[in-house]
């Protein structure tokens, strides 16, 4: 770009939204671009560290830091989107709108962001940190989404959702509202989007994981034997009877043993911690990763990427959503076995060795993190936003 840009990101009030972005907010802001993100206050740090402009505001979805978790009901789960949606775009408008910027930036859930680009009729791009719908993506999950519509609640959501798009003149139907962005860059790795082929490029591209910087990530000391990571997530977690096993299985192994409860779980709760293990609500997972030999994850598509990214072996052990789906297909890339909550000790042992000591499952996660890092990352994210900006100049 010949000049700077004033770009303004949604910010959505989650690990699994904010944290895929932050690196391509750090490289816009590299670039010169004055970069602006609305953020609740649990997540002002991090984006601080980016060195974009914090843009405070208040937030209705759990606060994960306060132990508030997740609806299981995905209807009470989209719902709650929606309603951060018409909280946060009030507050966005009294921010922006009388220095409104020349591109918008946010992820699938950032609905202020959509709703903004229409008003003020500027691009958006969405950075999408999940896979994306492909064509035929109706026809192929018909089966799913019809399940979806029959469950109690839905019926009221589309309606609660259209009016809401009418009340703000924006004139698309909830669909492709929700699940067709005007362009896209994915965060993920193309080998974990289903019917890759088939996807829009002329909508979405895979830009792959920006993990190449993690400004708001603090570092691990550099161990003196491998690391296995324990690590299922922070909406979802495993329930205390997991990380016990997972402390008995690895206590005579010679590697350092990383157990991330999360905010869910007492580290207390889980007893007598084994000499060579340590329990934490909390850890830089992508810098362990580093000296990670394997990893045990919920397969949440953050996981999965930092797991791809360092070329880990995984255990998958999925919780909820798209976890299941992305457990079967690390298992298919063959970098992966899955395994379900109430694996014992003895086969989680029996996993983790298995899974060290297999060539096959060595060259598979080498090649695919070759792959990833080759993607264009946080660089190639930045580049998209560029040039939706420059289309409208």
């Amino acid at each position: 770009m010949n000049h700077p840009l004033h770009i303004v990101m949604i910010g959505v009030a989650a690990h699994g939204h904010m944290n895929p972005q932050l690196p391509v907010v750090a490289e816009l802001v590299a670039r010169g671009h004055r970069v602006e993100v609305t953020t609740p206050p649990p997540f002002a740090a991090a984006v601080a560290a980016t060195g974009a402009s914090v843009v405070e505001v208040g937030s209705v979805l759990p606060d994960e830091e306060r132990g508030e978790t997740w609806s299981d009901d995905p209807v009470a789960g989209m719902a709650r989107f929606l309603a951060e949606g018409r909280h946060v775009l009030p507050q966005a408008v009294s921010a922006f709108d009388a220095d409104r910027p020349d591109v918008l930036i946010g992820d699938i859930g950032a609905y202020a962001a959509r709703v903004l680009a229409h008003r003020w009729d500027r691009p958006l791009v969405q950075l999408s940190p999940t896979y994306v719908a492909w064509e035929g993506y109706e026809r192929d999950m018909a089966e799913v989404l019809d399940g979806l519509r029959a469950m109690p609640g839905y019926p009221a959501y589309q309606e609660d959702f259209a009016a809401w798009l009418a009340a703000e003149d924006v004139p698309l139907d909830l669909d492709t509202f929700t699940g067709r962005p005007p362009r896209s860059a994915v965060l993920v790795p193309r080998a974990l989007q289903p019917n890759a082929d088939e996807v829009d490029a002329a909508r979405y591209t895979f830009v792959g994981p920006a993990l190449d910087t993690r400004a708001h990530q603090d570092e691990w000391p550099t161990p003196e034997r491998p690391v296995v990571l324990v690590s299922l997530g922070s909406a979802y977690s495993a329930p205390p009877s997991f990380y016990r096993a997972c402390l008995d299985a690895f206590a005579d192994l010679d590697r350092d043993v990383v157990v991330k409860t999360g905010p869910l779980v007492d580290p207390d709760d889980l007893g007598p911690v084994p000499r060579n293990a340590s329990v934490h609500r909390w850890v830089p997972q992508l810098a362990l990763l580093e000296h990670a030999s394997a990893f045990v994850t919920h397969a949440g598509m953050g996981g999965c990427s930092e797991g791809l990214w360092h070329g880990v072996p995984m255990v998958a052990v999925p919780q909820a959503v798209d976890q299941f789906g992305n457990a079967d297909r690390l298992v298919e890339l063959g970098v992966a076995r899955r395994l379900d909550v109430d694996a014992t000790a003895e086969t989680l042992r029996a996993t983790v060795t298995a899974l060290e000591s297999d060539e096959d499952v060595a060259a598979r996660s080498a090649a695919l993190r070759a792959e990833l890092r080759a993607s264009g990352g946080a660089a190639g994210a930045a580049d998209l936003i560029e040039e939706a900006a420059a289309r409208r100049s």
